[in-house]
């Protein structure tokens, strides 16, 4: 009897001490699992920026609708997630969101982008290769331009007024690829699929080369788009242009065209920024849009000086005073217009 209570206590111990070490067991294994997910978490590195602009413009137009003063703001937040593969591969997913009222909350740009020894892969919604490639007068110049742009609504066809082309497929869904750099050479194509019917697909193809000249970085660049337009002619645009940055200062010759079955645009921009001092830029600018289609011959001629002051670190202030004219040619619906326009404009980045 003795012996037989003994043996009984002798088993209920090793099953305690197996039930004890499976408990271990299973939480070993469950820290070694949120360590692993902690670990693979760690992998991607995350990068929150932003900036905020409240600008003050003061209109002198021909049109008294547009004559006269007013307050505006713009603000986004952007996101970036990046990994690095164990192969190699750099994988990054980034979004924008346009923060103010005006921009009503809505998310800008979200792509995913792969890139490795083979070059660069873009998915997503992100302006194509012409944007990102070509060259214009309006680069130099830290603000947008044509603050006083005299037409409004569906009555504005001026599609190169900023000097860099139409953009092909703007920034709808689409797929890039960019070459890896060979030597000063930069090059890409991108591609839009404009859905099931198939009849505002747009592709353009865009390259940019820089070379040393003496001490004077100069970039040569152009870039070229079709969209498509179903039962009519097809939309065509292209950019070319030169920048050379020595020292100081840098200096900006561009032209753009764009033609569909309503417009046969050309656009002529050059800029010229000298930098005073570390806190202080001087931009001077002017640009002349023709539309030579028989049924438009309108003309767009803005010239302008801008001041980029660093105020503090990110802070800045941009003071922009330009001159623009507009002639409607025979244009039905649009008016005639000249003025100055001129602004003040705060800048905060994070």
């Amino acid at each position: 009897m003795v012996e037989m209570l003994f043996n009984r206590f002798l088993n209920r111990k090793h099953n305690i001490r197996g039930y004890a070490m499976r408990k271990l067991l299973l939480g070993t294994t469950a820290l070694a699992a949120a360590a692993a997910m902690n670990a693979n978490v760690a992998l991607a590195d995350v990068a929150i920026s932003g900036y905020f602009e409240w600008d003050y413009s003061n209109v002198n137009s021909d049109i008294a609708a547009k004559d006269g003063t007013a307050f505006g703001q713009d603000s986004e937040m952007k996101v970036v997630f990046t990994n690095k593969t164990d192969s190699g591969l750099t994988i990054a997913f980034q979004t924008e969101f346009e923060t103010d009222k005006a921009g009503g909350g809505t998310s800008d740009d979200n792509f995913l982008s792969i890139s490795g020894g083979f070059g660069k892969l873009v998915l997503g919604e992100l302006d194509g290769v012409m944007d990102q490639y070509g060259i214009a007068a309006s680069d130099l110049p830290s603000e947008e331009l044509y603050k006083g742009q005299p037409l409004t609504g569906t009555t504005s066809q001026l599609k190169t007024a900023n000097g860099d082309g139409a953009v092909s497929g703007s920034e709808s869904n689409k797929v890039s690829y960019h070459i890896p750099a060979v030597g000063g050479l930069t090059a890409g194509v991108s591609y839009t699929n404009s859905g099931v019917a198939g009849d505002a697909d747009a592709t353009a193809y865009a390259a940019r080369y820089t070379v040393d000249a003496g001490g004077a970085a100069i970039t040569i660049g152009g870039a070229t788009g079709t969209k498509e337009v179903s039962g009519q002619q097809d939309e065509d645009t292209q950019n070319v242009g030169i920048k050379v940055a020595a020292g100081n200062m840098a200096l900006v010759l561009s032209n753009s065209t764009y033609e569909d079955a309503d417009q046969d645009e050309s656009t002529n921009g050059v800029a010229a920024s000298f930098k005073v001092s570390d806190a202080m830029t001087l931009v001077g600018y002017t640009t002349k849009l023709e539309d030579d289609l028989s049924t438009s011959q309108e003309e767009y001629t803005v010239s302008g000086i801008e001041v980029q002051y660093t105020i503090a670190s990110g802070l800045s202030a941009v003071i922009n005073v330009e001159d623009y004219e507009y002639e409607n040619g025979q244009v039905s619906g649009n008016t005639d217009d000249s003025g100055t326009a001129s602004s003040l404009t705060l800048k905060a980045s994070f």
